[in-house]
């Protein structure tokens, strides 16, 4: 059998090095260059240490079309507003090379709220209605028979499998609050002051209060599954920790719903999915998931208080992972007609 070709574009961060990581051990899929602007000329495991002495490969300062060349697949670990700028070339130069990208350009379909959230106009919103939103949970068909697939954020990926279930059911609507932990990875390779790991670790501090550029594809793909009128309120913190989300969101709903009735519309949504694990014997955890393509989803529902009682939904996923680059090869495996667990089965360490 052909072993498919990819490319990676934008190589350099930590996401680009879980990208090639999984490449590199993929069965079906071979990696056959990564374009960076940065340590062009560096050979990868020069950058990502793990990775040294598995591959010949060096970064490489290419033109997208270059890049793409003889590819079956292109993933994009590019920051936002720059992979906006780069896909038109890249179907340009190879109209049927299939692509998934990281970043936030082509995730969300309301013109207005890229703007908003994302600080500018879309560069090219003809080419939104193109991509599929990847998260497998809930588009996997539509991701089989797409050529462009926009990866989730890792919040965002987080708090969605978290009320996925409800929002199928019709149970999920009006206020939700969220408060969403997260490592210090997901701030990229560049350190600055309010993310370098020396004052990271000994600091915990909210950031962009109830105005992330996650919510909007949170209520996006919340709305296509179900939801109604739903308005989420997410506190972000940034925690002393480098890999790893943890997120709570707050429901309100019917005092005549039991732990079993909740437990069963849990079990029932995550039956046979290879990568989320609803767990009943205790609630998520971080340590649980990082380092793998594993999410847990796992709840506390509270005492009544007159006609509505407060269910806790507690998710994990690794940021970096099934939060990125991770998802953006379950994502490459489903577009690819591969199994979708190819290159994702390992459990992580522990601890």
């Amino acid at each position: 059998m052909r072993r498919f070709k990819a490319v990676v574009i934008g190589g350099s961060g930590y996401g680009g090095a879980e990208l090639i990581r999984r490449l590199l051990i993929h069965p079906d899929v071979e990696l056959v260059r990564v374009a960076s602007v940065d340590h062009v000329g560096e050979p990868i495991g020069a950058v990502h240490l793990p990775l040294s002495g598995r591959t010949n490969l060096r970064f490489e300062d290419l033109a997208p079309g270059a890049a793409v060349a003889g590819c079956d697949v292109a993933l994009l670990g590019l920051p936002h507003k720059v992979s906006a700028r780069k896909v038109p070339e890249i179907f340009a130069a190879s109209p049927n090379v299939k692509l998934v990208d990281m970043s936030g350009d082509f995730r969300l379909k309301d013109v207005a709220a890229y703007e908003r959230f994302y600080g500018g106009a879309h560069p090219h919103p003809e080419l939104l209605g193109r991509f599929v939103y990847g998260l497998p949970e809930l588009n996997r068909d539509a991701i089989r028979a797409a050529q462009a697939v926009a990866s989730p954020g890792c919040f965002a990926t987080t708090i969605e499998l978290a009320l996925l279930p409800l929002a199928r059911a019709g149970r999920l609507g009006g206020i939700v609050q969220v408060v969403g932990i997260t490592g210090s990875s997901g701030s990229g390779v560049a350190p600055s002051l309010g993310t370098h790991h020396p004052i990271r670790a000994v600091n915990l501090k909210t950031y962009k209060v109830l105005d992330h550029q996650h919510a909007p594809e949170i209520g996006e793909a919340l709305a296509q599954a179900g939801a109604r009128g739903l308005q989420l309120q997410f506190v972000p913190v940034s925690a002393p920790l480098s890999r790893g989300i943890l997120a709570t969101s707050f429901v309100e709903v019917p005092a005549s719903e039991t732990s079993e009735s909740i437990a069963a519309l849990y079990a029932s949504a995550y039956e046979g999915e290879p990568f989320v694990r609803f767990v009943r014997d205790r609630l998520p955890e971080v340590a649980a998931v990082s380092g793998s393509n594993y999410a847990e989803v796992g709840f506390t529902l509270g005492e009544a208080h007159g006609p509505t009682r407060t269910l806790a939904v507690v998710s994990a996923t690794d940021n970096l992972i099934k939060g990125g680059a991770g998802q953006a090869i379950q994502n490459m495996n489903l577009m690819l007609g591969l199994p979708e667990t190819a290159s994702l089965e390992d459990p992580g360490p522990w601890p």
